[in-house]
């Protein structure tokens, strides 16, 4: 498998206050990765990196075969990068159908992009609530449409933060459904997330950061199997 994603000996910091220290990450095209960590070790940042929300101070992030670290936003996005950010950002004056055709691209020539007719199979409830605008929409609803919009991108790699974060249960569950299904299709994600149980049973691989540095990685068998690691690093 080639790497999609390769961070190597990232830094960043805010000002005066470094929060990575030479972080590595790589995830293969058609892999399902997870960052995972409590709070305020640094996930959040690196993603911010990734996406170019922030310039890191040292290391390289090679993406699709391009040293992308300090890159603008816009520019890492056009070479399929998408992100579902936490807190979902759904514009609250535009209707569903709007949104989705808003984001709607394939600038990495998928040869099976996503459609409206694609995105209303994998989400049948936004097709019902097509015409109801962002604001009309549930905490749910509103967390498909953010997975849908970022889909109709046809991304390379497609990075989740806190996807399931505030959701009620059955909610939650859709959500794990859909991503099963996304990885089934060779979709290539990294995801933020807390429900470790759930994770393992998504994905190939693993990171767990602590305090801006990576404690762990590993593959999914060696994660599942060491409950000493969820203690000591996850609080679970």
């Amino acid at each position: 498998m080639t790497a999609l994603l390769e961070v190597t000996g990232l830094q960043a910091a805010y000002g005066d206050s470094q929060v990575l220290f030479g972080v590595d990450l790589k995830v293969e095209a058609g892999q399902v990765a997870t960052l995972l960590g409590r709070n305020g070790m640094g996930k959040s940042t690196l993603l911010r990196c990734l996406v170019g929300w922030l310039a890191p101070r040292g290391g390289s992030i090679r993406f699709a075969g391009h040293d992308i670290a300090g890159w603008s936003a816009d520019r890492i996005a056009r070479l399929g990068l998408a992100v579902v950010p936490e807190g979902r950002q759904i514009f609250p004056n535009l209707s569903v159908r709007e949104q989705l055709l808003a984001f709607a691209a394939n600038r990495c020539e998928a040869r099976e992009p996503w459609t409206l007719d694609r995105i209303h199979a994998l989400f049948p409830r936004l097709q019902e609530r097509g015409a109801n605008m962002g604001n009309e929409l549930s905490g749910g609803e509103q967390q498909m449409l953010a997975i849908a919009r970022a889909l109709m991108t046809n991304p390379r790699l497609l990075i989740l933060d806190e996807a399931t974060e505030g959701l009620a249960p059955l909610v939650r569950e859709e959500i794990w459904r859909c991503l099963h299904r996304l990885r089934d299709t060779g979709q290539t994600i990294l995801v933020v997330d807390k429900y470790v149980r759930q994770l393992c049973e998504l994905a190939d691989r693993h990171t767990i950061l602590e305090r801006g540095r990576v404690a762990w990685a590993g593959e999914t068998e060696e994660l599942a199997a060491d409950h000493g690691l969820w203690q000591r690093y996850l609080g679970v």
